[in-house]
């Protein structure tokens, strides 16, 4: 097997590049290590373009493996990888938008990229090393593709930023920062953008956009090197045939058409007028050149000139679609408390994008489970986003949540994320649902907007609400108009989506990708600032209809009752096999959960049930003294004497010869099972036991 190796230090760990033929019929492949952490990248192309497709068919995956871990994980009676889990879709999506607008927009052919973590150390992320290996594997392959990337991480730690900080140093950080990008005429161009932040300042991000110039070229020298040496030569594309007399034809009969029919308020007239106008195109042009196969010619260059048209007129004359100002956000409207059986609800509407957030609270066992290559734990706080086919107005299968839905949703939970109380402050399992109900650009920032108003009408003391904003790009040459809140054409034929959220305080989630080459920091500087300011608009809109979370939580949400108790007492509580805690959970209707240094919480719809459960508790824990006087209930009779429960779950006993003052030959002539007597302590031995007399009446 043939072995080539290289070498790069990056925070004083070395990164190393192995080039073989382990997956020699791939066009292209790399094993990727730092630390202990290890990548398999590989990527292939068909060899035949699909027909009639007018999109990329590029497919990007991350393959989690347990083994890479030392864990034998999956369901019981499966025990292997199943889907995804969504931080592997997360990994994926981020790839994918980092290496798409790479490649030639003419090539049709099938391309699959797939990253497999081999081993893991616990200490280094593989995602970033997936995204490098992707762009050498890509680069070296005969692949067409314009390479290579440099995909960074950054950290930010006591006010000092940190390259591609491991996971401990992660932990640390108020600032969770990937971008990558490429370098065009001497400048670097940021093509990707995923950031989350404990409420950053604008200032923050450009500093750490500044920070990675160093380290970006010696990355992309060090990738260039690689190709150099073991790139293999590119495959060529036929260049599709350009049609003019036909490209001729089809400006003359569209003239002025298209702009009147893509120049309107209402998506679905403007959606309807564009579906017209390229059906009497497409007829036209049929009649003409029948059988002749130039339909596919016309629709592709349909699609060329709708995009020509929203440049031109926004480059030209700041003329957008709905013929708003390149920084006028489309109306707003919100509203809280919808739903009247929900814990919490918020609407929020923006021009036609309509997100409605629901909330429900439970109990702290409501938590979910996280079992994955990387992540053990439990997690509180979740964020899930739905799109249903009608929110577009189609008619689709609706098959659960696909990659895009579950990017969305986690991009509105890591921006919500920084806001949400600690669980001593607020025990609770929060879960959001986002439902989109119109969508016409933006839907995930939307969702952002509708969650914090229902984390608002639900109670929950969050630190201040959060709102995001899509800003786009028009760009032509040496000019670039910013426009914000992007819409649907905006956003499909635009060259850039650049998302941002947070509070009037700082940022809290960014996302970015875009189809062009990229773009510098003067660019992410004017995106930022219309961002900050369209945010804190929103934000007075959503304050004036919430200034706050609600002073009570809604009737039908549980309350979480919290008591401590001693450690060693929680066997008492649970009882054995559970028979002592099911049998208050059943008898109070009430749920409850236990920590391991004895914390208590109880649940429950009604405030009786819960101090029902809580007294029981108490009593069951609660230390018996010497002189105390109870009422207890005789549970067993020995020859000895009796034991008598005087507190649930608390038995002391009596002796024989204290059930009487006069003398007793047996235990039966004076008490039987079931029976009521009055009992004193007068005494509790080293080990616990309690003893008892009967008290005279």
């Amino acid at each position: 097997m043939n072995n080539k190796t290289y070498k790069i230090n990056i925070n004083g760990r070395e990164l190393v590049i192995e080039i073989s033929d382990l997956a020699e019929q791939a066009n292209g492949s790399v094993l990727i290590r730092y630390g202990d952490t290890m990548v398999l990248t590989t990527c292939v192309m068909s060899n035949k373009e699909r027909e009639n497709i007018d999109f990329f068919p590029l497919t990007v995956d991350y393959e989690e493996r347990y083994y890479a871990a030392g864990k034998i994980l999956g369901a019981r009676f499966i025990r292997r990888e199943s889907r995804p889990t969504d931080e592997a879709i997360l990994t994926a999506r981020l790839i994918d938008r980092t290496i798409r607008p790479r490649f030639p927009k003419e090539l049709k052919r099938d391309v699959q990229v797939v990253n497999t973590c081999l081993s893991w150390d616990g200490e280094n992320d593989p995602d970033i090393l997936g995204l490098l290996g992707t762009s050498i594997a890509l680069s070296i392959s005969d692949i067409p593709w314009n390479g290579p990337i440099v995909g960074l991480r950054i950290g930010k730690i006591d006010e000092k930023f940190v390259l591609n900080p491991n996971y401990e140093q992660r932990e640390k950080s108020d600032l969770d920062f990937v971008l990558s990008g490429v370098r065009e005429n001497g400048e670097i161009l940021i093509n990707m953008i995923e950031a989350e932040a404990e409420e950053a300042q604008e200032k923050t991000i450009l500093d750490a956009v500044a920070f990675i110039n160093p380290h970006f070229q010696e990355l992309l020298d060090f990738q260039k090197k690689i190709v150099q040496e073991t790139g293999k030569e590119k495959i060529n594309l036929e260049p599709a045939e350009k049609d003019a007399e036909l490209e001729t034809e089809i400006k003359e009969f569209l003239k002025d058409k298209l702009e009147k029919a893509m120049y309107q308020s209402e998506k679905k007239e403007r959606m309807d007028g564009v579906d017209q106008v390229k059906e009497e195109l497409c007829y036209f042009i049929e009649g003409k050149y029948p059988g002749m196969g130039k339909i596919k010619y016309t629709k592709d260059f349909f699609e060329k000139e709708i995009n020509y048209l929203i440049h031109k007129n926004i480059l030209e004359k700041e003329k957008r679609p709905d013929g708003r100002k390149l920084d006028q956000v489309r109306d707003i409207k919100a509203e809280a408390g919808k739903l009247p059986r929900t814990h919490g609800s918020g609407l929020f509407i923006r021009g036609q994008t309509k997100a409605l957030s629901i909330l429900t609270l439970g109990p702290p066992s409501d938590h979910k489970l996280l079992e994955g290559m990387e992540i053990m734990g439990k997690k509180r706080f979740m964020h899930h986003y739905n799109f249903p086919p009608y929110s577009v107005g189609e008619v689709r299968p609706m098959r659960g949540p696909g990659r895009r839905d579950i990017g969305h949703g986690m991009l509105a939970e890591k921006a919500l994320l920084p806001l949400i109380p600690g669980f001593d402050e607020f025990p609770y399992t929060i879960r959001i649902v986002s439902e989109m109900l119109s969508s016409n650009g933006s839907t995930s920032m939307a969702s952002v907007c509708s969650s914090s108003l229902a984390l608002m009408d639900a109670g929950v003391p969050i630190k201040r609400p959060a709102a995001g904003i899509a800003i786009g790009l028009i760009r032509g040459n040496s000019k670039y108009k910013i426009l914000t809140d992007i819409q649907g054409p905006e956003d499909h034929h635009g060259d850039m989506d650049f998302k941002v959220a947070g509070t009037k305080k700082g940022i809290t989630a960014i996302q970015m990708d875009i189809k062009i080459d990229g773009i510098n920091e003067e660019i992410i500087k004017a995106a930022l600032t219309q961002a900050k300011k369209c945010r804190e608009d929103i934000l007075d809109k959503i304050e004036k209809v919430l200034p706050g979370p609600r002073k009570e939580l809604s009737p039908w949400a549980p309350r979480i009752y919290t008591i401590q108790i001693k450690p060693e007492k929680i066997r008492e509580v649970i009882g054995a096999g559970g028979k002592v805690i099911n049998e208050i959970i059943d008898e109070c209707q009430v749920s409850i959960d236990i920590e391991d240094d004895g914390k208590i919480f109880i649940a429950a719809e009604k405030e009786e049930a819960a101090q029902k459960a809580i007294t029981w508790i108490k009593n069951i824990t609660r230390e018996v003294k010497v002189g105390e006087t109870f009422q207890g209930k005789v549970k067993r009779i020995m020859n000895f004497g009796a034991f008598v429960e005087i507190l649930p779950g608390q038995e002391g006993m009596v002796h024989i010869s204290q059930l009487s003052r006069e003398r007793v030959n047996k235990v039966e002539d004076v008490v039987k099972i079931g029976d009521i007597v009055p009992v004193e302590v007068i005494s509790i031995d080293e080990q616990g036991r309690i003893n008892l007399r009967v008290k005279s009446k």
